[in-house]
Parts: structure tokens; sequence; C-alpha cells
């Protein structure tokens, strides 16, 4: 059995399609079908369902898909184990993020790159629920994400920062004059909101249900981008991070205003895979995010 045939059926997972399954394995349609057909012959199993085009795995392959997933996974830490004793860590880290953390991927960026130069990241906006799916499947390497509100499982966690929660609003406004909002006032104005699956609206909507308010989201989206670029308008409201001052930036006819009654936090952090070996690229983010000069650095974040 060779490696090469497990990552052609692992590709073919990710892809969903045999002609994109062997672009991104580099080699041909044929020699990819002909690989996952002699991986099944080694193994005496049907793990492809075939008609015209891909139609999915057996039941078998399921089974036999996950540890092919792993065993990939561990052949690339092997690989970047060798390059690290060789002299320096070098490949791809992948790392799931939630939206509302997007902002403090520039700082861990900029840590990467003065230690590991030779790493490539590679960033994913994702749900929570994504997050750990991958963490589980191997696709990502490690997570930052929510860490107190609704706990992954079987994973190690290193806290980063809290995050609390400011109301943007435009500028004349019926909110704007005050110094401080509260969550019940925030749930009168036309809000423009994250969508229903990202974690951050769940706290949302359940921080204003346990105070009996009912907001009035007007517009929702899956993209931080967009939430921003509405902000600019001057039309709408929102409520996000204190990690996004930086990222709206101070746009003309917006107003800033913590919110309070509560004045609600929420510990995100760095989430990695709970097995060991780790691997390095995961073994090494770990450590340069649990250094006490980095950690002061993202607990500023929070004040």
């Amino acid at each position: 059995m060779l490696l090469r045939q497990l990552s052609y059926l692992a590709a073919l997972a990710r892809e969903q399609h045999f002609v994109r399954a062997a672009q991104a394995c580099n080699v041909t349609q044929p020699t990819l079908s002909a690989g996952i057909k002699q991986l099944e012959e080694d193994l005496g199993l049907l793990l492809v369902r075939r008609g015209r085009r891909f139609e999915g795995f057996t039941a078998e392959g399921e089974r036999i898909l996950a540890w092919a997933s792993r065993v990939e996974a561990d052949a690339a830490s092997l690989r970047q184990e060798a390059a690290s004793l060789r002299g320096g860590l070098q490949g791809r880290l992948r790392l799931g993020v939630i939206p509302v953390a997007l902002p403090v991927v520039p700082l861990i960026a900029g840590l990467l790159a003065d230690r590991h130069p030779g790493v490539t990241l590679t960033v994913l906006s994702q749900s929570s629920i994504a997050i750990q799916r991958g963490l589980d499947d191997f696709s990502v390497d490690a997570g930052i994400t929510y860490l107190d509100n609704e706990p992954l499982s079987h994973v190690r966690t290193i806290p980063l920062y809290h995050e609390r929660y400011l109301l943007f609003t435009p500028a004349g406004g019926a909110l704007s004059d005050r110094p401080e909002a509260s969550w019940h006032a925030a749930a009168t104005l036309p809000l423009c909101l994250m969508t229903p699956e990202m974690q951050n609206r769940r706290i949302l909507d359940a921080t204003f249900r346990e105070l009996g308010a009912i907001p009035h989201p007007v517009i929702e989206t899956n993209s931080v981008l967009t939430l921003t670029a509405l902000l600019h308008t001057g039309r709408w409201s929102s409520i996000l991070p204190q990690t996004f001052v930086e990222i709206v930036g101070t746009v003309a006819g917006l107003r800033i205003i913590p919110l309070v009654q509560p004045a609600l936090t929420h510990g995100i952090g760095l989430v990695l895979p709970d097995r060991e070996p780790l691997s390095p690229m995961a073994r090494r983010l770990a450590e340069l995010m649990a250094e006490p000069g980095v950690q002061g650095e993202f607990a500023a974040l929070g004040e």
C-alpha cells in the first residue's frame, strides 16, 4: 500500500471530483483512478461509489478515509520534523479562525514570520463548528476561537485575550450622544449582524434573550468585510468586538460606544488537537503563543 494511494483518496474526499482531485495531486485523472483502484484491491474493499462521475464513498470507504487522512497528516508532520532537524521549520501551517477574531491574524502572522520564516501561513475564516471538524479530520493544524462559550472537544487550549463588545452606530443616531449604551437600547436599532450559524451571533442572541430584548437585524452576513463596509456607509449599526476598532478606523459619521448592562466578555484562544505527537507546526505555534511576552501582547487587546 503506497502513501500516494492514500493521498489520492484524501484528495478525492476534499475535492469531491476525480479531475479536481487529480489536479490537486499533480497527476492525471487516469493515474488517480488507477491508484484508488489499486488501493481497493490491496484492501479487498470497495471504497468509492462510481457512476459516470464521483458519487461518494461506501461505508467502508468512509472508515478507510479517516485512516488515510491521519496517515497523510502524519506523513506531512514527518516531513516538517525532518526539515526542522535540518535547520529550520518549513511547510504550511493551516489556521482556522472565527471571523470576529480575524483582526488578530496580523499579530500571529508577524510573530511567525519573525521566528519561523520558512513557514507558509494559510488562514481560513471558519465557524467554530468548522474548526472543530477541521481539527478532527486533520484539515487544519490549529484554530483561533471561543474558549468559554461553546467549548470544543478533544482539544488543548491556550487563552489569548478577552473579547468585549462595542456598539458601532451612526453619529446623529438615537444613541450616538451617549458615553455607553445598554443592550436593551441597542436592540432597538437597525442592526447588521453575523449570520445565525456563527458563534458570535449566538452569543449576541443569547444575551438579548436573557435580557428580554428583541434585536432587529436588517442585514445578516458571514463576512466581517461586509460588516465593516456597511458601517462605512454611516447608515447602519452593528455590535462587534473591540479588536475591530482599528479595522473599521476613524469614520466620519460613526460613533463607537461600549455596551453595558451587562459589560459582557468572552475568552478567545488557540485550540490544538489533543493528540500526540502534535505536528511540528502546531507544537511550535503553541510554544510561541504561550510565551509571556506574546501573552502580554494579546492581553493588551482585551484592555
